[in-house]
């Protein structure tokens, strides 16, 4: 083979024309596999970009919904805090109210504790006042039993003798005379 020139020029040839073709070949493919790689970035980048809107949208809606809330929180703690102040203002006021009043009703006790003690010295005053009187014009009057040792034997003598009573009248007849002379006694005293 090696002595036919033709051959060895055609053979060389169409491994020359073949490793063309291969390297077309070759060159065609990589650009197609660059171009699918290629391809294959922009769809990846494709979807990463609408993930990245969608995560962007999502991350905007929580922060207008965190900002709502905590709107909503500080309009509610204001209010809270309104309505407090306002509470403690009626507390104050009523708590001022109260102390106007208790200091009143304090006074009036003490005009009225002063009344009754003014009262009740005056009535004490006039009840004594009045008692002396009545003690002045009506002197006391001690009495003390007249013949009482008469008056013991005779309760006695009836005692023993309940039944024959007259035997006692010597008694009752002494006792009698005892209370007579205590009668004029006292008579001619001016008692």
């Amino acid at each position: 083979m090696t002595n036919c020139p033709l051959l060895s020029f055609l053979t060389t040839r169409k491994k020359k024309d073949r490793e063309k073709v291969s390297d077309e070949e070759l060159k065609r493919r990589v650009a197609e596999e660059l171009a699918l790689e290629q391809a294959k970035k922009e769809s990846e980048d494709q979807k990463r970009l609408k993930q990245a809107k969608e995560l962007d949208r999502e991350r905007a809606a929580a922060n207008e919904q965190l900002t709502r809330a905590i709107l909503r929180e500080r309009i509610s703690s204001e209010e809270e805090r309104a309505k407090a102040k306002h509470l403690a203002r009626q507390l104050e006021e009523k708590d001022r109210v109260l102390k106007k009043q208790d200091a009143f009703y304090k006074e009036q006790l003490a005009r009225l504790e002063e009344r009754s003690s003014e009262f009740y010295k005056v009535t004490t005053e006039q009840y004594q006042k009045a008692a002396d009187e009545v003690e002045a014009k009506f002197k006391r009057y001690e009495s003390h039993p007249v013949c009482a040792d008469l008056q013991a034997k005779i309760l006695q003598c009836y005692r023993e003798n309940t039944h024959q009573t007259l035997k006692c009248s010597s008694l009752a007849t002494q006792y009698m005379h005892c209370v007579n002379h205590a009668k004029q006694s006292m008579l001619e005293k001016g008692g």
